[in-house]
């Protein structure tokens, strides 16, 4: 099991949150709540709060970027092989519709080969509070052996 998704069970929820922030501080700019990290599926609340919105009132794409690596990242380590790496290397955004409640990120990774080296493409959807689609990212993890 990745010790990311150790923590995650031993931790609960809420700790864990913060936990991912103190490890990579960037991630504390959106204030992330867990809902589920399992092998194959992450998800994460993000609120619609001033401090991530934009001139517009909704949620900056970048804070909606922020959230999509952050579920695709933990998902990763939660489901390649034990004793595998990974880091991101690219990644694809279409926003879709403006973002103007609270979003929750997913990552499901239920299709990809986990089993797999090299480069994987880590599909992200964000949607609203209607579950409106408002983005859709596509996250490429460089994936190799321990």
């Amino acid at each position: 099991m990745s010790q990311m998704l150790e923590m995650y069970k031993m931790a609960g929820k809420e700790q864990f949150s913060q936990m991912v922030c103190q490890v990579a501080p960037y991630f504390s700019t959106i204030f992330p709540e867990f809902v589920e990290l399992r092998p194959g599926r992450a998800e994460v609340l993000l609120r619609h709060r001033r401090e991530v919105t934009n001139h517009l009132g909704t949620i900056h794409a970048i804070a909606m970027c922020n959230a999509a690596e952050l579920v695709a990242g933990t998902m990763t380590d939660a489901s390649i092989p034990t004793g595998a790496r990974w880091i991101p290397k690219g990644m694809t955004v279409e926003y879709l519709a403006k973002a103007k409640t609270d979003l929750t990120a997913v990552a499901d990774g239920s299709a990809v080969d986990w089993s797999a080296m090299g480069d994987i493409a880590v599909p992200v959807d964000l949607f609203d509070t209607a579950g409106n689609k408002v983005c859709a990212a596509r996250i490429t993890m460089n994936v190799k052996a321990g």
